[in-house]
């Protein structure tokens, strides 16, 4: 209560303040500087998620916009750091994602810095299907595009505090000021604590608990003679727990509870600044967009997930990534209309990745094949031993990436028909230093008091890169009552370097050279090559009705996919996993989205159908070809209904009572498509009161307490699954002054 006093107080030397703040109508100084016109649902399949959508249904990250989206699924493997995407059956659960992200015009380079807070949102655009002409790399899924509130279309003040089960908090405080019509800025706190909902059994505390906090400054300014200039400042701060893997019998299908014996946390600070300028002229719009991200992260974790003490694995992360972006766009509907820029990137990382080895991990995945070895060739003559208990394998990497792109879009109109191409030429380069050693004491005969030293080395680099021509097209038939389109656009997703491979090429080689048998060994098979795809779709947005209560949108797609990459967990006793390219892949499938508005009634739904298998797909003596590709959902489905009560303005000036059902399943795990996830569904409700400047609503999701496993993974040749969420519920209050 004390933190809560002392944001009301700072926020009443605030100024200067409205008598009677509102919501106004939204001012285009945030306009897509990369939509001609006003298309923000154009020749391709969109979501747009509004501020209340948001807020009433208790959305706080972009994890929960699986509820909303069909095709779209970001899961909860264990932590804020694997934020994988899926869309139509397409994702990636290390390392590149497949779709974008960009916050407010500045794109996030890097999956790990995904999952943030949603506060004091707009809106949220997901786009599906290939969006590389456009965006560029790694955009081969889709795009998200989340814009912040803008301090030219709300001023007033915003607090927020909710408290729910699990003593989760939320606390959430801004400001936003317009002086005057050409001049406005904003500032906004965050901050979050949870205790967690899984118990690990054998530390004996719940794992996944932590803290949250992030603030965001934001200035916009109309200088005047056509000039617009947007800044934001954000910074955020994760520390929490994580990883609630549960260790799963094949023979008996049973699930134990969480049991390792070392603490798993992740730590993330994440700087970020972003500038927007445009120029209008009287036809077109030039616009400058320069980022810049700062991501400094340390993750550690039991990686193994077992009470035993085979080993542990630390992962440290210090990047810096700049991007600056000139667009070019005609700002009046005419005949001819285009889009153009020139982008450029560079992402420097440096990473360190220590395996601590444990006695449990030396004995059972070092000296006994080693040992085994020595019985087979030598009989018992030999023994071998370690003077350590636990040794360190120390992997550093330096990876630095940049890249260059120049595009442009064109439409022509005639008549109802729009026509429109693109082409984006891009190029990207991309180089691992690594530096791989650990140092260890063994000797060979169990009576002997001698150690000798045993220093082992991999070290070098190795480079890759890309050249792409990434052409999209499309032909839209514009009508009074919607939108139909037809599309083909081409897909990039970049390749890269598996570094969590290392570990496993110096266990074997200190392996090969504890037995005399060492063999030398390339990084080659560390690179994994880039992903592409061609996304057909065939769809429309359509309004039927005069009143335009009704809004429908639906597709039908078909992806081709080339050089899938999966992530491989390796057979046997292997403690690492690994980018994989697949040969050919393919998908298609279905989506459909409906609004309806009657009175005070408002119903949604939404539906999505993959199918999704490889074409063609060997990996050593194993044919997966024609099986399911992992880890994505065949369907997701989505109902909701809003219900504004009718009440006593005495007694609220809105009295929302709000109900939704979200669907999810099927979910192959592998390869061999020999575990999987059954389709499940997920109730959530809530009930919202306002009366003036206050407010407070009931909240709750999965009602039900459904059980299901949101991840899978196999480590050395055990099988473990993280479980979603139970029961969540809690009570908001708010208020907007």
């Amino acid at each position: 209560m004390n933190t809560i006093i002392t944001i009301l107080s700072l926020l009443s030397f605030i100024g200067p303040e409205r008598v009677d703040s509102v919501l106004l109508p939204r001012i285009d100084i945030v306009a897509p500087v990369k939509v001609t016109g006003d298309k923000e649902k154009g020749a391709y399949s969109t979501t747009v998620v509004s501020c209340s959508t948001l807020e009433e249904r208790h959305v706080n990250g972009v994890k929960e916009l699986s509820s909303v989206v069909p095709n779209f699924y970001q899961p909860d493997y264990g932590s804020r750091m694997t934020s994988s995407i899926y869309v139509r059956g397409f994702g990636s659960r290390i390392d590149q994602p497949a779709v974008g992200m960009n916050i407010d015009e500045i794109p996030l380079l890097n999956k790990n810095n995904y999952d943030f807070e949603l506060f004091d949102i707009d809106r949220v655009q997901v786009m599906r299907g290939a969006q590389s002409a456009l965006y560029g790399r790694n955009t081969s899924g889709g795009a998200i595009n989340v814009y912040t509130l803008s301090p030219l279309s709300f001023q007033g003040k915003r607090l927020v505090v909710d408290y729910g089960n699990c003593n989760n908090l939320r606390l959430k405080a801004s400001h936003y000021a317009s002086p005057n019509s050409s001049f406005g800025w904003s500032a906004g706190l965050f901050y979050a604590h949870s205790d967690g909902y899984f118990m690990n059994r054998e530390r004996g505390e719940k794992c996944d608990g932590g803290d949250n906090a992030a603030m965001r400054l934001r200035f916009q300014w109309l200088p005047g003679e056509g000039w617009s200039v947007d800044n934001s400042f954000s910074a955020s701060y994760v520390d929490e727990g994580g990883w609630a893997y549960r260790a799963y019998d094949s023979d008996s299908g049973e699930l134990s509870p969480v049991a390792y014996n070392d603490a798993c946390s992740y730590r993330r600070l994440n700087i970020s600044e972003g500038l927007v300028v445009k120029r209008h002229f009287s036809d077109f719009v030039v616009s400058s967009l320069t980022g810049y991200v700062y991501m400094n992260d340390r993750m550690r974790i039991d990686n193994d997930f077992l009470p035993l003490d085979y080993f542990s694995m630390g992962q440290y992360q210090r990047e810096h990534s700049f991007t600056q972006e000139f667009v070019v766009k005609t700002n009046k509907t005419g005949v001819f209309n285009f889009v153009g820029g020139l982008f450029g990137f560079y992402k420097h990382t440096a990473m360190e990745a220590p395996v601590r080895f444990k006695q449990y991990g030396i004995d059972n995945l070092i000296l006994k094949n080693a040992n085994e070895y020595y019985y087979h060739m030598l009989g018992k003559e030999r023994e071998l031993s370690f003077m350590e208990n636990s040794f360190v394998i120390h992997d550093d990497f330096t990876i630095p990436a940049y890249g260059a792109a120049a595009y442009l879009q064109g439409e022509a109109k005639f008549g109802d028909f729009i026509f429109s191409a693109g082409l984006r030429v891009a190029y990207e380069r991309s180089t691992m230093d690594y530096d791989s050693r650990a140092l260890v004491h063994y000797k060979t005969y169990k009576n002997s008091n001698e150690y000798t030293p045993l220093p082992v080395v991999f070290t070098g680099n190795k480079n890759t890169d890309a050249f792409e021509l990434l052409p999209a097209f499309s032909i839209s038939l514009k009508r009074e009552w919607g939108t139909l389109y037809a599309s083909a656009r081409k897909g990039f997703k970049a390749g890269g370097f598996n570094t969590q491979l290392f570990s496993d090429i110096l266990q074997t080689k200190m392996t090969g050279a504890l037995i005399g048998k060492e063999q030398a060994v390339d990084a080659s098979s560390t690179v994994y090559r880039p992903e592409t795809n061609w996304t057909y779709e065939l769809g429309g947005h359509f309004s039927p009705l005069s009143s335009n209560n009704l809004n429908i949108s639906a597709t039908l797609f078909y992806i081709d996919c080339r050089d899938q990459q999966l992530t491989v967990f390796p057979k046997g006793m292997s403690t690492g996993r690994m980018m994989s390219n697949a040969g050919k892949s393919y998908s298609y499938g279905a989506e459909l989205e409906v609004a309806y508005s009657l009175g005070n009634v408002l119903l949604e739904a939404s539906y999505g159908y993959t199918h999704a298998k490889f074409i063609e797909y060997i990996s050593g003596s194993n044919d997966y070809s024609r099986n399911y590709l992992p880890f994505a959902p065949r369907e997701t489905v989505s109902a909701n209904i809003a219900y504004k009560l009718p009440v006593s303005r005495e007694f609220a000036h809105r009295l929302l009572f709000c109900l939704g059902w979200n669907g999810v399943g099927r979910i192959y795990w592998n390869e061999e498509n020999s575990l999987s996830q059954s389709f499940y569904g997920t109730w959530q409700a809530s009930v919202v009161w306002e009366k003036g400047h206050f407010g407070a609503s009931l909240w709750g999701k999965n009602l039900l307490d459904e059980e299901y496993n949101t991840f899978y993974f196999r480590s050395i040749g055990n099988d473990f699954f993280a479980q979603g969420k139970p029961l969540q519920f809690g009570v908001s209050l708010h208020i907007n002054l």
